[in-house]
């Protein structure tokens, strides 16, 4: 059990390089903004402080696409060697006054303010290191990590993200997630930009 997480932090990742894509798939628009807007504008929305946004591949042209409103732009120069030194790029900005942090992926455009703060109020009540989203029988970000796990989230290396680290504890909370409150699908190919213009 970890204790409440009282200041909790959101770290959005965004370095990728989206090569399924094609293009870069933070910049596609849904209903006129960025992808990344959206979760940028979820984050500021939400009670989460500090904000931290992860860039890597294309930093400069997205930064000049997005408005980062409370959240703070770290680049992570070592994007290329995956998603593991983002998150430990994330849990360094975001500083050692934080008692966890909520993990959004940058290409989730569909999740909401609401959401975020029901993780917060979850693992407040469950005290658990880790509370999971899902939706449908999936476990998905976003992930509310306590600090308690920080160390082994920090010793992570190469394209692998909290998933590794919280497969192998039997003490994570999953917070089921209703489609018509937030949706957790996440944009990799141009057909997955589809399939929410159709949601």
């Amino acid at each position: 059990m970890s204790a409440p997480a009282e200041r909790v932090a959101a770290i959005i990742l965004a370095a990728g390089e989206s090569k399924r894509f094609g293009d870069q798939k933070l910049l596609a628009t849904l209903d006129g903004r960025p992808l990344l807007q959206h979760v940028l504008d979820v984050a500021n929305e939400s009670s989460l402080d500090p904000i931290v946004v992860v860039l890597g591949a294309d930093a400069v042209v997205i930064g000049q696409r997005v408005r980062p409103g409370r959240a703070r732009v770290v680049r992570n120069i070592d994007f290329a060697s995956g998603q593991a030194s983002s998150l430990r790029a994330g849990l360094r900005a975001i500083g050692p006054d934080s008692d966890a942090a909520v993990v959004l992926l940058g290409d989730q455009p569909l999740v909401t303010a609401p959401l975020l703060d029901d993780l917060v109020a979850r693992q407040r009540v469950s005290l658990a290191p880790a509370v999971m989203c899902a939706q449908n029988g999936r476990r998905s970000p976003p992930v509310l990590l306590h600090r308690d796990l920080w160390p082994e989230i920090e010793a992570l290396q190469g394209d692998v993200g909290a998933r590794d680290v919280l497969a192998r504890r039997g003490d994570v909370a999953v917070l089921e997630v209703d489609a018509s409150r937030a949706r957790l699908d996440d944009v990799d190919t141009p057909d997955d930009r589809e399939r929410l213009f159709r949601r």
